[in-house]
């Protein structure tokens, strides 16, 4: 993508996937506060793209539209709410992060779950029950030893 592209709002909702509707719904929230009309028609440029991609990550983390708005109006307001957007990120980040490892959790445990039933169906489920963690291969142990904690 050359940086004096412009693309069409149809173009844009192929390329990331979103129906028209949002992107339309974007621009009247002011989520684009430099997007370009010609003869009525919306002009997306890179800004907009990166406004997107800016828009998709805190979406993604957890964050709500009048929240990514209120981003957006501190971008607008320059370099004097850096510490303000620096604190959304690193608070985002932290949901991220917890979630993660919550995800981690859930996953150590489908692995230990899905390795039981493996070595139940091999050796039988008494036998398989009565290993002891050290016994269980290493990666299956500490995915148990993980999802025990």
């Amino acid at each position: 993508m050359s940086s004096n592209s412009t693309y069409t709002i149809g173009q844009v909702s192929e390329m990331w996937g979103l129906p028209i509707s949002t992107l339309r719904y974007y621009d009247k929230e002011g989520l684009f506060p430099n997007l370009e009309r010609k003869s009525g028609i919306r002009k997306f440029t890179e800004t907009e793209l990166e406004t997107l991609r800016v828009i998709d990550c805190l979406k993604k983390s957890g964050l709500e539209i009048k929240d990514i708005k209120r981003f957006m109006d501190l971008c607008a307001q320059g370099s004097e709410t850096y510490m303000e957007r620096k604190t959304l990120f690193e608070n985002q980040k932290r949901a991220v992060e917890e979630e993660i490892a919550r995800l981690q959790s859930t996953l150590d445990m489908l692995n230990y779950k899905c390795w039981y039933y493996e070595s139940a169906m091999a050796i039988g489920e008494e036998a398989t029950k009565a290993l002891n963690p050290e016994d269980m291969p290493e990666t299956v142990r500490q995915a148990y030893e993980r999802s025990h904690e």
